[in-house]
Formats: C-alpha cells, structure tokens, sequence
C-alpha cells in the first residue's frame, strides 16, 4: 500500500508553563492526509496543549513542530470543547467567521457557508441565533465553520463530552460522514476509549506528569462504521485493547 503524503511532524515536543509545570515531555508524532488520530488520556497529560501547539497558540520549549510544503490558516479549522459561538452573530455568521479573517466578503462566499450548514443538517437555521439552538445543534455550527474553508486537518478539542449520550453517538457517525465527504485529516482530543475507537484510525494513549505518548494503537476496521460495528467482537477487542493501554498509562493494572 502506497504511503499516504506526510502533513505534520512533532519532533521530541516538550512544552513548560510558568518555568516549573510541564505540560508536555518529548513528545514525537507523524500527521497523514487521511488520518483519524484519537488523543487519549486522562486529565493533565497535555492532550489540549498538544493541540494548541499544533495551531500555534503556543510555542514549544523544547523540539519542533513542523507542516509539509506550503501551509496557511486555511489549512487549519479548530473545534472547541465549547460550541465558543458569537451569540450576537447568525448561525450563517458565525460559520462566515474563518472567511472573514481571511478578509472575504459574505456575499463573495454564500454558496459556500450555506453548503457548510446543509452538510451539519442545519440548511434552514442559517438565521436563527445561537440562543435558539440546542448544546447539539450548536457543536455542528462549530463544526461547520471549522469545514467550510475545507482545511487540510481538522483539530477537535473533547468537542462532544457535553453531550447526552445519543447527541454524541449521532454526532460521531455524522463527523465520519463529514470527514468522508470533504477528506480532511483529523486529530481529536477524548477522555472516552469507546468513542476513540469508534472514530479512530490511530489512537495515541498519552500518560501525565509530565504528558508524554506512552502507546500508539491502530484500528484496523475499514470506513465508513456503522452502528453494527459498535456491536462488534472487533470494536469490543479494540475496546479491551485501547482501555488496557490507558490503564497502564494511569500507572493501573488493567
């Protein structure tokens, strides 16, 4: 099987807040087009810097961050643990946002807001204001203006954790189909081994004090998934395999 092309490269990334707290230790990781990489872990083991890292909110202390070819802020979209919508703006502006830092005009980039909210299944609420939604409805306006520049990678802080279990399975499966539709590489940030499996292609298990990978795990299970998968003896493996590994990095005995 041909490799797929090299997007982004952590090279022994370590991070140090206020001189003493370290948030991150040696950290290496290899981005792919296509990947679907989980960041899993308990609190405190520098899942989140690691993202703010790579969309250079930060800086590293030590090692290296480093895109392939040319790169821009439209190859970057960002989804927050919180929906972090304008609550004076409409459902259609605040998905405009990433177009307007890039100095567009509205009118020069409808088609392409409008297309972003039909794909979230929010076609008719491009009017309605934040207040009128629902926590669900809100996270896919998040997630429709993190894709309607259609980025090359896509970075999803615990996007989902808010939510009721049924909000954040139909979530997931419409994040696949998403995913599927505009072929952007992920990296998404979950306490929740079930839903690393479910999405994930690659899950990195990372341990705290200081954060650090401690283990990487491939799931080998072909996309699209489905609801039958989610009953699978092969997701269930993955479960016992990727919640065996985050014990260990608890310092657990699984």
């Amino acid at each position: 099987m041909e490799e797929r092309e090299e997007i982004l490269r952590m090279e022994n990334v370590g991070k140090t807040f206020d001189g003493s707290v370290v948030a991150l230790e040696g950290m290496s990781l290899v981005v792919r087009s296509g990947d679907f990489i989980s960041l899993l872990g308990p609190s405190g083991c520098g899942k989140s810097t690691a993202l703010r890292l790579i969309s250079d909110l930060i800086h590293p202390t030590s090692g290296r961050i480093t895109w392939s070819g040319s790169h821009d802020v439209g190859d970057l979209g960002v989804v927050f643990q919180e929906a972090t919508l304008m609550p004076w703006a409409t459902v259609a502006e605040n998905v405009f946002l990433p177009f307007r830092l890039r100095g567009k005009r509205f009118g020069d980039v409808a088609d392409e807001v409008q297309d972003a909210l039909d794909m979230v299944g929010l076609g008719s609420f491009a009017s309605a204001y934040p207040r009128e939604l629902s926590g669900g409805m809100k996270m896919r306006v998040s997630i429709a203006r993190a894709m309607v520049t259609r980025p090359r990678l896509i970075l999803m802080d615990e996007p989902f954790a808010a939510l009721d279990e049924i909000t954040r399975f139909k979530l997931n499966n419409d994040l696949l189909r998403l995913r599927d539709r505009i072929g952007c590489t992920v990296i998404f940030v979950t306490h929740s081994v079930f839903e690393s499996v479910f999405l994930s292609d690659r899950i990195v298990v990372m341990a705290a004090r200081p954060g650090r990978v401690v283990r990487e795990l491939n799931v080998e299970e072909p996309y699209p998934r489905a609801e039958d998968f989610r009953t699978s003896s092969e997701y269930a493996g993955y479960t016992r395999e990727a919640s065996g590994a985050l014990h260990e990095a608890m310092g657990e005995v699984a």
